[in-house]
């Protein structure tokens, strides 16, 4: 009983922080513009579907005040788009701004377009690394049982995810981080070969202001940069999918 009410209150705590991140996000008339100085790493921000960039303001506050520009792919709007069109607006962004050495910062449903980016568009290697704070990377169950077509398409019987979930190579790559507990994700977020992180709460939104997710985030994000693999360097299909 104590676990359930745990739980409970979880899954309350999640909405009211969700609710009111969606509001604030909804009233805030801060330019993406605000955050593009500073002399670190880049960052690339993807927010989870429906959420517009502002969503993740905490996070990409923290990484900016670090001395990282933060970058937004507005035309993502709130990020209803098959994976793989989102993918290519993400990789069109990274080529056209010359991009390099970069790290991206997902929530939700963005680490599966970051994924998707880094081991398919990212020839030039110029993804270093991700950091996925609660992403269904084995999909979620209860996709099949939505009505729109944006959230059936997170099934763990649809097609682009089974081939981000069989698809391991870029997964070293990879810190996922995640709760206890998911309301959105019975599957849970552990990705095989990945660096795996794991809170001492439950939710699946408000652990983006977890006071452990935004320490891995920074840390991350001042990391050397892991080395190339040989195929890459001598300009190799490493960064195809198969």
């Amino acid at each position: 009983m104590s676990s359930l009410l745990q739980i409970a209150g979880w899954w309350a705590k999640d909405y009211v922080y969700a609710v009111g991140r969606q509001l604030r996000s909804a009233a805030s008339r801060v330019s993406s513009d605000e955050f593009l100085s500073g002399t670190g790493r880049p960052v690339v921000v993807i927010p989870g579907i429906f959420e517009d960039w502002r969503f993740m303001l905490p996070l990409i506050r923290s990484l900016h005040d670090a001395g990282h520009p933060v970058h937004v792919v507005t035309v993502l709007q709130r990020n209803r788009l098959a994976v793989p069109k989102a993918a290519a607006l993400i990789a069109d962004y990274l080529r056209d701004r010359d991009l390099t050495d970069t790290l991206i910062v997902a929530h939700s449903k963005g680490g599966l377009i970051g994924k998707y980016t880094m081991m398919a568009l990212d020839p030039d290697r110029r993804l270093v690394r991700m950091v996925a704070v609660a992403s269904p990377f084995s999909g979620s169950r209860y996709a099949g049982f939505m009505l729109l077509p944006s959230l059936r398409a997170l099934s763990p019987r649809n097609a682009v995810t089974l081939q981000l979930s069989r698809e391991q190579r870029v997964n070293e790559r990879v810190t996922s981080i995640y709760g206890l507990f998911d309301p959105h994700i019975p599957e849970g977020s552990v990705l095989p070969g990945a660096r795996n992180v794991q809170l001492d709460t439950g939710g699946h939104f408000r652990i983006l202001a977890h006071e452990l997710t935004i320490s891995t985030v920074l840390a991350e994000a001042a990391a050397s940069a892991p080395p190339a693999p040989a195929s890459a360097a001598r300009g190799g299909d490493a960064g195809r999918a198969h």
